[in-house]
């Protein structure tokens, strides 16, 4: 279910999409067929990494995301690729992490809410 997002946050959001490179759901996919490989960071909240995540992503959520990246990724050239529920969270994020020296960081247009329109393969964790 998309959230009404408030006016302040989309202008946000916009801003920091001026500087982030985004790719789509098809054009992220289309370069993993072609061998180009990614660290894919789920930036959701908890919860919402409970109920499912793209496969092989690793989770850490934004509110956490800026303290612990340099620990979880310490290669500031790694391929990133950020996603959240529909492309918003990810993209304040990429924007921090180029902010902190992280040169090769891209967010997912349409995130987990695209991805599952799609039908596409996802991990649904056990009890």
């Amino acid at each position: 279910m998309a959230q009404a997002h408030s006016p302040g946050y989309l202008r946000l959001v916009e801003d920091a999409r001026q500087r982030v490179r985004r790719f789509t759901i098809e054009e992220f996919l289309a370069r993993l067929q072609s061998g180009e490989r990614y660290i894919v960071l789920d930036v959701r909240e908890e919860s919402e990494w409970a109920r499912g995540h793209l496969p092989g992503a690793h989770h850490l959520g934004r509110g956490i995301l800026e303290r612990e990246i340099e620990r979880t990724i310490p290669d500031k050239d790694a391929p990133i690729l950020l996603y959240c529920g529909g492309g918003y969270r990810s993209s304040l994020s990429a924007d921090n992490l180029q902010k902190m020296g992280y040169t090769n960081v891209t967010s997912l247009d349409d995130g987990w809410r695209g991805w599952n329109e799609r039908g596409l393969p996802t991990v649904t964790p056990g009890p």
